[in-house]
């Protein structure tokens, strides 16, 4: 059997609505999981307190309770206790509460009260927390707490879209579809798929990350990669198979292309939240070959003697 509720918020059985209201919202933020992280002992104290609000903060459960009608866990009690008005603790309740008890209860009462606006109230938002729904780790009172997870995706994936799964640390898995044109930092809202509560579960919430892509680099609202090119083609103008996020493809190099040169892929690039494909440029680099060449130098000592250049900064 839980504790005595009204020992666990520390109150009198007489004490008003207002009071255990203030008991409840003192003990339940300073016990919270979000401002306790990783602290079994204060998950336990707050799972503790939100119970005893659970039949204090409800009009006919504390009537019920007062009257020994239920126990402390909200379970039906065997009738009959001498007396007709003893709670379940085998004495009366202070001031007279239960059947005998007179009318002791005061006016204030809890009609309506839901404990997630209460917790919403102490942390900015409806529900159990900084990050949202419901009322603990349980998500036991009105909606479920809201999770929260980081799904890193390719760069592809960003692009055209695609079905991933996620797992939570609880061992669900969630199947997460990508759409055209994920962002960077974009989350997505997944209905339901949070933590279980009273009146619904939360819904998850997933931050997408962009990988870093070995060949492609988003400079602002478009994709760039480095294409490297052969001397003579750069010279003479020809021809260089390149990548895209779409498959390869064969540029057309301009006769006296430089390294910095940039060649326009239009439509080939990110896509926007609407699906839009943005433009990839092939930035040009002129590349030596890997083993030295006496041809190449007898002719670049030839052009270095007759006809010397400065390079520009590029």
């Amino acid at each position: 059997m839980a504790s005595d509720p009204y020992q666990v918020l520390g109150v009198s059985r007489s004490a008003s609505a207002d009071e255990i209201r203030k008991a409840f919202r003192k003990l339940a933020k300073a016990n919270h999981p979000d401002t306790n992280p990783n602290n079994k002992e204060a998950e336990e104290r707050f799972k503790r307190v939100s119970a005893a609000f659970d039949i204090l903060g409800d009009v006919p459960k504390r009537k019920k309770f007062d009257a020994g009608e239920i126990d402390a866990d909200g379970r039906e009690t065997a009738r009959g206790f001498p007396g007709g008005g003893a709670g379940p603790w085998g004495a009366p309740p202070e001031g007279g509460f239960g059947r005998g008890g007179g009318g002791a209860y005061r006016s204030e009462t809890f009609e309506g009260v839901d404990l997630g606006d209460i917790l919403g109230e102490m942390f900015g938002g409806r529900g159990g927390g900084p990050r949202g729904g419901g009322a603990g780790p349980g998500g036991g009172f009105g909606r479920g707490a809201d999770v929260r997870a980081q799904l890193e995706i390719d760069l592809e994936d960003a692009i055209r879209g695609a079905k991933r799964r996620i797992a939570f640390s609880d061992g669900r898995t969630i199947d997460v579809t990508i759409p055209k044109g994920a962002q960077e930092g974009q989350t997505l809202r997944l209905k339901g798929q949070g933590s279980p509560g009273r009146t619904a579960p939360g819904d998850a919430m997933i931050e997408l990350t962009i990988k870093e892509h070995p060949i492609f680099r988003r400079e602002g609202e478009v994709l760039v990669m480095d294409v490297p090119v052969a001397v003579y083609d750069a010279v003479l103008g020809g021809k260089a198979e390149a990548p895209t996020p779409d498959g390869p493809v064969t540029l057309t190099i301009p006769k006296g292309a430089n390294t910095g040169t940039r060649l326009r892929l239009k439509g080939r690039g990110l896509a926007d939240p609407k699906g839009l494909r943005g433009d990839l440029f092939a930035r040009l680099v002129v590349t030596l070959p890997e083993a030295s060449d006496p041809d190449l130098e007898r002719f670049a000592e030839v052009w270095k003697r007759d006809r010397p250049y400065a390079p520009k900064r590029r």
